[in-house]
C-alpha cells in the first residue's frame, strides 16, 4: 500500500509561515574604528541574529520551504546534506521545530561546540575525513543520496539555487533599505558562495555602480571554516566567476588579530569568518577615499571558544 503522505507539507507550511518570522532582519553595526578614511563608513550585518544563529538561516529556509512546499521532502525522508557547521546548524533548528528528521556529513575537525550543538538538536551526524574538508563530506552525502534515493532528499547546498535566491530576495534588499541606497560596496567571503552570488545579483539590479568584492583565503592551507580557497577547492556550483568585481586573499592571523581588536574598541565577540569579513572591508576601505562598505558578520563567538581561548 502506498503511503499517503499528502497532508505532511501542509501541516510544515502552517509552521513555516511562522519560521519566517525569525529569519532576516538583522541589523547594521557600524565599526567606526575600522575607517582609515573620514569618507569612508564600515558596517558589518549581524547575522547570528536569527533562528540557528548564523547567516546560513536565510539559505536553510529557502532550501527547506522549496522542499516542503513542492512535495520532495516528506515524512519518509530525511534531509540530508554537508556543512561546515552554521549550515548543519541553521537546517537542524529548523527542523527540530518541523519535526523533520535530518542527517549531516561533518568534516571531524568541526569545533567541539558546533558537534555538541547539532547532537543537541537531534541530528544524526556522520563525521567525514579532516584532510577533504567540505569536499570530502559533500562526496560522502552524495554517495549516501545515490545509494539510498527513498530514505533521503538530498539538499545539496553547493548546487541549490534556492542558496543565491535566498540572498538575492533577502540580504541585498536589507542592505540597500538600511544604507538608504547609499551602499557602495559589498564585500564577502566564498564559501558555498550563495550569500556573494545572490547579493551581488541582486545589487547589479538595484545599482549598477555598487563595487562587489568577493573574498577568500589566501592559501589552500588556512583556518577560516566555511571558505574556500577556489583555485584547489571543488568550486561550488552555484557560483557565478564573472559577478565579482575582484577577489581578494584574506590571512588567516589577520583575521584571528582582527577578532581580538573588535573585542576591544566594539564590544562583539565575532568568529574568525566574521573577522575575515571585516579584514577584507577594510582592505577595501584603504583603497577609496569615500564610500559605504558592508559585509557579512556570518556568526559570533559562541561555537568558537576553544579557538577564542587562545586569541583573547
Amino acid at each position: 500500500m502506498i503511503q499517503n503522505t499528502t497532508s505532511i507539507p501542509t501541516i510544515n507550511i502552517r509552521r513555516l509561515a511562522n519560521l519566517r518570522k525569525r529569519i532576516g532582519r538583522t541589523p547594521l553595526h557600524p565599526f567606526p574604528s575600522l575607517s582609515p578614511h573620514p569618507g569612508t563608513r564600515i558596517y558589518g550585518k549581524l547575522e547570528w541574529m536569527q533562528l540557528g544563529g548564523s547567516v546560513k538561516a536565510r539559505a536553510a529556509f529557502s532550501i527547506l520551504k522549496y522542499a516542503i512546499t513542492t512535495g520532495r521532502l516528506t515524512r519518509n525522508k530525511r534531509l540530508l546534506d554537508a556543512s561546515s557547521g552554521n549550515t548543519g546548524i541553521a537546517y537542524a533548528s529548523l527542523c527540530a521545530v518541523l519535526d523533520i528528521p535530518f542527517t549531516l556529513c561533518l568534516p571531524e575537525n568541526a569545533s567541539k561546540e558546533r558537534i555538541q550543538i547539532l547532537r543537541g538538536l537531534g541530528t544524526e551526524l556522520i563525521l567525514t575525513s579532516r584532510l577533504e574538508g567540505t569536499d570530502g563530506a559533500q562526496k560522502t552525502a552524495a554517495q549516501l543520496a545515490a545509494e539510498q534515493p527513498g530514505r533521503y532528499y538530498y539538499a545539496d547546498q553547493y548546487n541549490n539555487p534556492r542558496n543565491w535566491q535566498a540572498h538575492f530576495h533577502t540580504t541585498a534588499p536589507e542592505i540597500y533599505q538600511q544604507t538608504a541606497g547609499r551602499v557602495t560596496h559589498f564585500v564577502a567571503g566564498l564559501g558555498t558562495t550563495g550569500s556573494f552570488v545572490g547579493s551581488t545579483r541582486r545589487f547589479h539590479c538595484l545599482d549598477d555602480k555598487i563595487t562587489c568584492i568577493g573574498l577568500q583565503p589566501d592559501s589552500a592551507m588556512h583556518g577560516l571554516e566555511g571558505w574556500k580557497h577556489l583555485e584547489t577547492a571543488r568550486v561550488p556550483g552555484i557560483y557565478d566567476p564573472g559577478l565579482a568585481t575582484d577577489i581578494v586573499p584574506v590571512d588567516t592571523g589577520e583575521a584571528y588579530d582582527l577578532i581580538r581588536f573588535v573585542a576591544r574598541k566594539e564590544g562583539l565577540i565575532i568568529s574568525p569568518s566574521a573577522a575575515a569579513n571585516l579584514l577584507g572591508a577594510r582592505k577595501v576601505a584603504h583603497q577609496i577615499r569615500k564610500g559605504v562598505i558592508v559585509t557579512l558578520l556570518a556568526d559570533n563567538g559562541d561555537k568558537y571558544t576553544e579557538v577564542l581561548s587562545q586569541i583573547l
